[in-house]
This record gives structure tokens, sequence and C-alpha cells, in this order.
């Protein structure tokens, strides 16, 4: 299926494995590649050294275009990019919107950037600064989200800008698909979905917690970091939400400390970074710190598969997931149904033919 995302960045299907944190390694995003669709890379917490050799590993995987997902606020932004353009990587992803500045240099060096943004305003300004696409997560998505939903926000960017927009926030199958073409854009995003799949390397008994969640099971909290965050209800969730302010602050200390450890960053920085995930919103120093250190509360979950200790980021679809396929096997059944659909449609029926749910087409608990 060729679309102006397919086109843009030289894949095979319009969908895109995003850069989720801890969970997005070289395995997944070669598997995502190989697969067809645009694998991307979570660079946020990695170290420069483990960030090219997570490039390399990607390099030797597979031979499709994959990108790496940016901090622009971040503090070594700059050699990140550096590495970037010196491994060859020609798409640069963002969870905050990059500076006009930055997306003149990655655009010059001939890399393709594709920030992400949770409101029409931003596309618009994303836009306008330069950048080749925009990825529009809805509230439904996973990790820190809007109030918007998809539905509402995806037709309204789509409308303001004149580069290719990817649909993110509730998909996950080939219906999914379809519906997002419908509205206009040029493909999807999926995080949720790509994690629970066989290539991701989040432990099984995580996966299993994620498998036996609910539509009611995932919460946006401001518990974790002071932003709406959205993710599994669990104990510790649970805990944060009860939690005094001595009672937190202690806690933000004790996870700062080993994220700091874990990631060479002085005290100094780590401060900076929680400052700059406030988005101008007024935070305490315990959510500062939090801020700074929710990358440590996902690696309890997603690597030592701690989920008394860590927080599970997941979209609203984890609701609606109940298997574990592989990225191929996904990839290739959300192209079938969808291509399914889209023939009954030109031939007019109302719906694809029976049996052609794709691995992750479950219905609704």
């Amino acid at each position: 299926m060729e679309t102006a995302l397919t086109r843009l960045v030289g894949v095979r299907h319009p969908i895109v494995q995003t850069g989720m944190g801890w969970v997005a390694g070289p395995r997944l995003v070669s598997a995502a590649a190989n697969a067809g669709a645009l694998g991307i890379l979570a660079s946020a917490t990695m170290t420069l050294d483990q960030l090219r050799e997570a490039v390399r590993e990607v390099r030797s995987r597979t031979g499709a275009p994959f990108g790496v997902n940016l901090r622009a606020d971040a503090g070594d932004a700059a050699d990140r990019v550096r590495i970037m353009l010196e491994e060859g990587v020609r798409v640069a992803s963002f969870a905050l919107a990059p500076s006009r500045e930055l997306i003149t240099a990655l655009k010059e060096a001939g890399v393709v950037v594709v920030p992400s943004v949770g409101a029409r305003r931003h596309a618009e300004k994303v836009a306008a600064w330069g950048a080749d696409a925009v990825i529009v997560q809805g509230g439904e998505g996973g990790g820190h989200t809007g109030e918007v939903a998809t539905s509402v926000l995806l037709p309204q960017v789509v409308d303001a800008v004149r580069i290719p927009v990817v649909a993110a926030g509730g998909f996950f199958d080939g219906r999914g698909l379809v519906a997002a073409l419908a509205y206009g854009a040029a493909g999807v995003a999926m995080g949720t979905r790509f994690l629970l799949t066989s290539d991701s390397t989040v432990p099984n008994a995580v996966k299993a917690r994620y498998l036996a969640a609910t539509v009611r099971d995932v919460t946006v909290t401001c518990a974790v970091d002071g932003l709406p965050h959205r993710m599994l209800r669990t104990e510790l969730v649970e805990a944060l939400e009860r939690s005094g302010r001595v009672r937190a602050f202690a806690r933000a200390l004790r996870e700062a400390a080993g994220f700091r450890r874990l990631s060479g960053l002085g005290w100094r920085q780590l401060v900076r970074d929680g400052l700059a995930l406030r988005h101008g919103k007024e935070l305490s120093w315990s959510q500062v710190l939090l801020a700074a250190n929710t990358p440590m509360l996902l690696r309890s979950a997603m690597v030592e598969g701690r989920t008394d200790l860590g927080v599970m980021a997941a979209g609203q679809v984890a609701g609606v997931i109940d298997d574990l396929p592989s990225c191929a096997e996904l990839v290739d059944g959300m192209m079938a149904q969808a291509g399914e659909i889209i023939g009954a449609l030109r031939t007019g029926g109302a719906s694809a033919p029976a049996g052609a749910e794709p691995p992750g087409a479950a219905p609704p608990r």
C-alpha cells in the first residue's frame, strides 16, 4: 500500500512502530523494519555509546529504513544528532517539538524530520518550521497524552497542514488503519500493539499483565510526574496517588539516584531535564524529580519485570489486545485486513469478509 508516508521514508507499509523507552530496542525495531513498517529506536534511555551500538545492531539485522527517536530538550541532543548522522540514520522522530534551528540542520543533512504532537497548533508550528511529516497522538495513546480523542484531533490536523500526517492513539489492527486513511492520514503509528508482540523484549510476566487488562484498567494519572500519563492502573500507581508530599519526595529521590547511576547524568542535568518536562506547569520538587526519572520507573517494569516497583505506560488498546504475534504476523495481518475492507467497500460491501481478523483484532472486552 503506497501513501505519502511510505514514499517519504521508503517503507513498504504505512505503519510506524513508535520509539518507546526501554521497549523499542534493536530487536523490536529491526523486526518491525523487516516486516515493512518504520521501526523507531528509542534513544532517550540510552547513553551515547549505547545509542551508537544500538544503531549498528539494527543495521546488522535489517537493510530496511528505520529511525531514531530523540528528546529535543535533552542536554546532549546535539551529540545524539551527531551520532545519527555519522551512522547514516535518515529518519528522526521527536517526542517534543524540535526547534526551528534543529529541524533546519537535520533537513540540510538529508534527514527526514517527524515530530510527535498532541495538538493542532503544535502541528501547525512544526509544519511551518519545515518538518517533513507529523505523528498526531490522540488521548487514547499511552504515556504522556492529551485530552482530545484521535477521532477529533486527527481531522483537525489533516485539515490544518500540508505535510503527511500519521495517526497515533487507539490503533491496533487493519480496521483502524483504514479509518485513519479515511480521515486523510498517511498511515498509523502504534506503541502498545508493538510492545505486545513476540519480538518485544518486555518480560513475559509484564506482557501477561497487559494482556489481562480490560479497557477499565487503563487510566490517566498525574501522580507519577505531575503530567497526564496514560498507564495501567497498578498497586504502585494507586500508592503514588495516595502518597503525601514527604513520602513522594523520598520516593522521587530514591528513583532519581538510581537513574543517575544508570544514565551517568549529574544531579544538575537530572533536575534540568525534569524542569524541561514541566511544559510550563507548576510542579513540586518531588514531581520535578519524578519527571526526570520516570524512565527509571518504566525500566523497573519493562526491563526488570517488577510491576510492583515500576509503571507500565499503555494505550487504551491494551484492553482489546489478547495475543502476541510476531511483528511480521502483525503487519501482514493488518495489511491483509485493511485490503479486504477496502476491497469490500469498493464493491459495495459494508465490512471485510468473515475471517479477515488479523492477529490483534480481538473483540473489545
